[in-house]
């Protein structure tokens, strides 16, 4: 992957060329009379590649061996090969099945635990993880009754004893890093819910997956930084990776019981952030306080601002391609300003098949607890759809313009490896600098991009988890170099 900049005194004012996903050659973004940058975007084509004899070394982690650049040769087995198939003799649980929850004090951790309240024939919690939360963790050990308990903050393992000074039935703690891969591998779990943040799922994951266990995937980097090494893994247990975001649920939903080879496009539904109803030109005054006012939802810091540039709609298209098996041509993201499409496929006969629903991270979750059973839910917490209400849905195609983000998320999963965390990774320093006012909005692009431009000479095709970490860490570290040097004044004039 190409993403080479012409230098500070080359940037001239440029037109915006063949903005298409699928043939980003060449990509000139230009703010009229304010700023432009020059996005130069080289597809992985196999051919073009695989021929040219790139040579990414790896370093710094014990690795003298280079390696060359293979495309398909290279590309992991997807979790669900565009079908999703129940495989004969697949136990179906009758009584409540013991579920392990890593993260259980997040967003995702509570709807999980709140769906095990509601329904405690179908799913009994066996372990859980947490980061710092005390208060919550030790009334959620008191409701839920788990054997093991993780706390990541080990200093914080006095005060939790403490909380629990008068449970009758403790449970077994282990802390630090350690007890959260003891609660993902719990022998007892059938499935572990890995709502953690960051790289620092991976290891848990990799342990519970080794262990046989079915993943209900809500992080990210499990696919995006770990798809080379996690998806191998899991085809090599038979563990089944089961998606708990909205986006990818909905798919997962809509390929249940595809013939082999149905699947033939995949469309990614997007809110269009902050931004969507913005002219370009404006977004070089954009404040945080802009960014963060999502015209949706109330939302985290972070996902606000990826969900105003698209970079997290660019990462769903590397998860949706490790999830599925779709090419990066036959991946679409589609702006739906009401997000009651979660998303759609297309089937080679040109149906398409979409599910919608009321925004509630508790559906998606369900299903990966259920699957392949449906859970009846009530009324009272679980509001049905009413179309007629609804009145009308809305759809319109991004802006490349706007949204450099994609043509960097489709380059980085092409080039596959070790880029797409690296993209990730500078993603997320990248915001963190924005929401810390250190550098511009425009500015997330433009550290972006830099970063993954400077990893193409480390290129990993087929990490291993070590390396994946590495240069996760790596990513941060650079991208925080990369920062604007005096002031606020935006990388991209």
């Amino acid at each position: 992957m190409a993403l080479n900049l012409l230098s500070p005194t080359e940037i001239k004012t440029l037109s915006f060329l063949d903005s298409s996903k699928s043939n980003s050659n060449l990509n000139l973004l230009k703010f009229q009379g304010i700023c432009c940058i020059y996005i130069y975007i080289c597809v992985c084509v196999c051919v073009c590649v695989c021929t040219s004899g790139f040579a990414f070394k790896r370093k710094e982690i014990g690795c003298t061996a280079s390696k060359r650049v293979h495309c398909s040769a290279q590309t992991p087995p997807p979790a669900w090969p565009g079908r999703a198939v129940i495989e004969p003799g697949r136990k179906i649980w009758d009584g409540p099945k013991p579920i392990s929850v890593v993260g259980s004090t997040g967003s995702i951790g509570t709807q999980t635990l709140d769906i095990v309240a509601e329904n405690p024939d179908k799913f009994r919690i066996v372990a859980l993880a947490a980061g710092s939360n005390i208060t919550l963790l030790a009334d959620q050990i008191k409701t839920f009754k788990p054997k093991l308990v993780s706390i990541r903050d080990e200093s914080l393992l006095g005060e939790l004893k403490e909380a629990l000074a008068d449970v009758e039935d403790k449970p077994e703690i282990i802390p630090g890093e350690q007890g959260m891969v003891e609660v993902a591998r719990h022998p007892d779990a059938v499935t572990v819910v890995t709502g953690i943040v960051g790289c620092a799922g991976l290891k848990p994951t990799v342990a519970a997956i080794e262990a046989g266990k079915d993943i209900a995937l809500a992080n990210k980097e499990t696919l995006i930084a770990g798809g080379p090494f996690v998806l191998p893994l899991a085809h090599k247990h038979n563990v089944k990776i089961l998606p708990a975001d909205s986006e990818h649920s909905a798919i997962f939903q809509c390929i249940q019981g595809l013939p082999e080879g149905a699947l033939r496009r995949v469309i990614l539904t997007a809110s269009g952030g902050s931004f969507r109803d913005w002219p370009v030109e404006k977004l070089k005054d954009v404040k945080v306080a802009d960014a963060l006012k999502h015209p949706n939802w109330n939302m985290g810091k972070k996902i606000t601002v990826d969900s105003a540039t698209l970079f997290n709609k660019g990462l769903e298209v590397i998860e949706a391609h490790y999830l599925f098996g779709a090419e990066y041509d036959d991946i679409e993201i589609v702006i739906h300003p009401q997000s009651i499409i979660h998303s759609m496929i297309e089937t080679q006969d040109s149906s398409v098949l979409a599910q919608l629903g009321w925004p509630d991270m508790r559906l998606p979750i369900l299903y990966t607890l259920s699957w392949p059973d449906r859970v009846y839910c009530s009324e009272i917490t679980w509001p049905r759809l009413d179309l007629c209400k609804l009145g009308s849905l809305t759809f319109k195609a991004p802006d490349n313009v706007k949204y450099p983000s994609m043509d960097l998320a489709y380059a980085a999963g092409r080039a596959g490896g070790t880029m797409t965390g690296v993209l990730s990774a500078a993603n997320e320093k990248a915001v963190e600098l924005f929401i810390d006012e250190k550098i511009s909005y425009l500015d997330i692009f433009k550290v972006v991009e830099l970063t993954c431009n400077k990893h193409r000479a480390e290129l990993v095709t087929s990490p291993s988890l070590e390396e994946i970490i590495h240069y996760d860490l790596w990513a941060r570290d650079y991208a925080a170099s990369v920062q604007p040097s005096a002031g606020l004044s935006p990388a991209l004039v």
